[in-house]
């Protein structure tokens, strides 16, 4: 294949598109490999009760506006719709369900990468285009006492419904959105709800527009092109003060206890010296980016992170590969902009050197 794309989320399909664009066959000049056994990408694991105006602003695909759905609806109904009916429109012809075991360079260093899945088939890359995210990836911090804890543990991946919680004493972790709404939702469903968070919730007026985001994108690509991995979202962006989340506040729902110190057999400790009996904790602690298949190529930085040109899309490393929806790209506009920008320069990749 002259491109191989491993993710068929917002980065990948918009990256198909502009390949197809500029004349590329899906399943003859280029293919498409998802893990997923159909549309959707992350967003088709969402739980239901997340509808889609409480989710973060999803961006149209190119080429085909996304619309006004019903902002009552499962985003996952309706992004596992609107994706689907993406790739049918512009025939993407992706392949699923594949799970990519790793990347490797050939025999040839300058021949083409060889992409290996676990049941065993392969394809070779004359580029790669990596849009795997994050959501195969959930982060679960070391505490002291977590082993020892008796109750349910979960993280947002595993999160199905907050009626689930009724009547239970639940802890949520993490500063982020996913806590908040987490919250917010278990104390609707009857829960009574502790929320830790490592430093006070970073709450911010801001409002979230063209020049806010320029700002934010401008400080993580500062990071990926240093070799430094990505921070979380909510450390970039803060908390916006929303309606419900300032009635969170003034409830007392939306308020901080403070870092947890370690878990209890049945509680936690909290920095403070406070303690709290506890049924379940949630885990609302982030995603890492979802790379351990392109170990193989050693790309990591001392820094910890994949050193990115100044376009956020190439990688210093291997000339070959593109990854979309890492760095300033996780976001769904970001991911729309990435795959067009991706695709454009993995064809470039494939043009031939002038001799002379």
């Amino acid at each position: 294949m002259q491109v191989v794309i491993i993710g068929a989320g917002q980065a990948g399909l918009s990256a198909a598109y502009h390949l197809v664009r500029r004349g590329l066959r899906p399943g003859i000049d280029f293919v498409v490999l998802d893990a997923n056994a159909g549309p959707g990408g992350a967003w088709r694991h969402r739980w239901d009760s997340l509808t889609f105006d409480a989710a973060h602003a999803l961006h149209d695909l190119p080429g085909l506006p996304l619309g006004s759905p019903d902002p009552h609806e499962p985003a996952s109904a309706v992004v596992t719709r609107y994706y689907g009916a993406y790739e049918r429109l512009f025939d993407l012809r992706v392949i699923r369900p594949v799970t990519v075991a790793s990347v490797s360079r050939g025999a040839d260093p300058t021949g083409p990468l060889v992409v290996t899945a676990a049941d065993g088939r392969s394809w070779n890359a004359g580029a790669l285009i990596n849009a795997t995210g994050t959501w195969d990836r959930p982060y679960w911090p070391y505490y002291p006492g977590r082993a020892d804890f008796t109750g349910r543990q979960l993280h947002t991946h595993d999160f199905t419904d907050a009626t689930d919680f009724a009547g239970e004493r639940v802890l949520v972790v993490g500063g982020g959105t996913s806590a908040a709404q987490f919250l917010l939702q278990l104390d609707a469903a009857g829960a009574r709800t502790t929320w830790s968070t490592r430093r006070p919730p970073d709450w911010t007026a801001e409002a979230f527009d063209v020049e806010w985001g320029r700002g934010v994108q401008e400080r993580v690509n500062a990071r990926t092109t240093a070799g430094l991995p990505p921070r979380s979202v909510v450390s970039e962006t803060g908390l916006p003060l929303t309606g419900p989340y300032r009635a969170g506040i003034a409830s007392g729902v939306l308020v901080s206890r403070g870092p947890l110190a370690r878990l209890l057999p049945h509680g936690a400790l909290f920095s403070d010296g406070t303690t709290t009996e506890l049924d379940s904790v949630l885990w609302a602690t982030g995603f890492r980016a979802a790379v351990e298949h392109l170990a193989p190529l050693r790309l990591r930085e001392p820094g910890g992170g994949i050193r990115m040109a100044a376009d956020a899309v190439s990688v210093v490393r291997e000339p070959r590969l593109f990854m979309v929806g890492y760095g300033a790209s996780a976001s769904t506009l970001g991911a729309t902009r990435a795959g067009r920008a991706a695709a454009l320069a993995a064809l470039r990749s494939l043009q031939p050197v002038p001799v002379g």
